[in-house]
């Protein structure tokens, strides 16, 4: 296991390998950055998937947003460490390389990508299903395609236009939300205008067989339903490589993570099941948010909820995108993938590293439909636990990176993880626990989920560890010409003399 102890500056702006383009550039303004670390932690999977959650732990699925909130802050506050001290477009697989080896941000780069480009066709399916049921002249498929090409395009354009995009998918996502909680808080105190509910009350929260009526274990069950819904949260400290300030844009978002899950996901659960029984039928009929909704007799509930829905698939599939891009251009760059993934547009466009992502993301889509129990489901669950791998890469990048730049550049040292180790070391059992947890649960495909990953990473880390060798024997052969044309060229001196 080799490490690199130096710590380069972020190389926006630089030229790109081959002399192509100009590197990534700064096109992200502030407006964008602060956008973007909101709605990264907002997923279409908080208003679809959170409905099983309640169902499966009641009430207490709040604590299970609080564990899995709690531990992605203490995650992102150790990427927003390393991040601080070098912005750089790879994000955590760049401090992996750097900190642990680049066996180690190869596999997790490679991992992260993969996860991303799956992603794509999950969300361009659920977004075309929603604009097919409006418009159902054009088939899904081609609607799935449509969305798939619209934001492609807006990604190859510049950054700006992909920051542009983001801020109004995010700024619907968090106005929508934020409408949510006070028209809800104001219908539980019984203050809403036109509104008479005799449901509405925070007594939901232990009145229908107590605060956890299935006993302390659906906590976990319920952390295993929701962990998911909470990957992109890491998005702002990839993003802030390509602003014109990343030092202060990685501060900025990792200071704001607790406030942003406080509200928007504990804040607008805890109004759902106080709108509402937990166990009232509507909530897995009709989704959660939905059927609070419905409670207050807001009228086409539905298609509000189909709009808000569309809206962070779309986020999604243009985050996505665009992360993978960024993934593909850094892995690029250190050379643990083809160099033509690091060459860029004269505005600072992988586009490269974007069209190869999409095209994985439409193969992705082809196999949804075409063969959605076989292929797509292997490659949905054998990419569903990357989240935890790396949450638990980057742990293990903070313990090491943390004494390099104490000992290398402490000043870049703005953002510091709280109690380190201690927390550090705390927050990585938690997601090896979690992942063992899985490995117990048959009900909801944990266990399949997280072999089918193992077997994924396993794979990917072979392929690093063969890469490894070849180009350390690349090199030792290169060393040894090198010397042996210096030692003919002295003997050629010498019988000159």
């Amino acid at each position: 296991m080799t490490s690199q102890s130096t710590l380069p500056k972020a190389g926006n702006g630089q030229p790109s390998p081959d002399g192509h383009g100009s590197g990534l550039q700064a096109g992200l303004k502030n407006r964008h950055l602060s956008m973007i670390a909101i709605g990264g932690v907002i997923g279409a999977g908080l208003f679809v998937g959170s409905a099983t959650g309640i169902a499966t732990a009641g009430p207490g699925i709040l604590l299970s947003y609080a564990l899995v909130g709690t531990l992605v802050v203490l995650v992102m506050r150790m990427l927003g460490e390393m991040s601080a001290a070098n912005p750089t477009s790879g994000s955590f697989s760049a401090h992996a390389d750097r900190a642990l080896g680049n066996w180690a941000g190869f596999s997790i780069g490679w991992l992260y990508w993969f996860f991303w480009v799956v992603v794509l066709a999950v969300e361009a399916t659920a977004g075309a299903k929603i604009l097919s049921d409006w418009v159902p002249g054009v088939p899904q498929w081609g609607w799935a395609l449509i969305v798939m090409v619209v934001l492609t395009a807006t990604n190859l354009i510049s950054v700006g236009s992909y920051g542009e995009f983001e801020f109004w998918f995010a700024g619907i996502k968090v106005v929508a939300i934020g409408a949510f909680i006070v028209v809800g808080l104001l219908a539980i105190f019984g203050v809403l205008p036109g509104v008479h509910t005799d449901q509405a009350s925070f007594s939901n929260l232990t009145d229908h067989g107590g605060f956890l009526p299935h006993g302390p274990g659906s906590i976990l069950t319920g952390v295993l339903l929701v962990v998911f819904s909470f990957m992109g949260s890491e998005i702002a400290t990839l993003a802030a490589g390509e602003s014109e300030d990343p030092q202060r844009a990685v501060t900025k978002s990792t200071n704001s993570i607790i406030w942003r899950i406080g509200v928007f996901y504990l804040g607008s659960i805890l109004v759902v099941v106080s709108l509402i029984p937990w166990d009232d039928k509507s909530v897995t009929d009709k989704g959660s948010y939905v059927a609070a909704l419905d409670s207050l007799g807001v009228a086409h509930t539905g298609q509000i909820m189909n709009f808000i829905v569309l809206t962070s698939v779309l986020s999604c599939l243009n985050s996505g995108l665009y992360t993978a891009s960024r993934m593909a251009f850094s892995l690029g760059e250190r050379g643990d993938a083809p160099r033509a993934f690091a060459r860029t547009t004269g505005r600072g466009v992988p586009r490269t590293a974007i069209l190869v992502s999409v095209a994985f993301g439409f193969v992705a889509v082809f196999f949804n439909y075409k063969f959605p129990d076989t292929v797509f489901l292997f490659l949905v669950n054998s990419s569903g636990a990357v989240a935890l791998f790396v949450w638990l890469v980057i742990c293990f990048s903070q313990l090491r990176m943390r004494r390099i730049i104490q000992r290398e550049a402490p000043e870049k040292l703005v953002v510091k993880m709280w109690l380190y180790p201690y927390l550090t070391w705390a927050a990585a059992a938690v997601i090896v626990f979690v992942l063992g947890y899985m490995l117990t649960d048959t009900e909801h495909d944990g266990r399949e989920t997280v072999l089918l990953s193992l077997l994924v990473a396993a794979v990917v880390l072979a392929i690093a560890f063969v890469k490894q060798k070849l180009d350390r024997d690349r090199r030792a052969a290169t060393a040894g010409a090198v010397a042996a044309e210096a030692v003919t060229a002295g003997a050629e001196e010498i019988s000159a003399d």
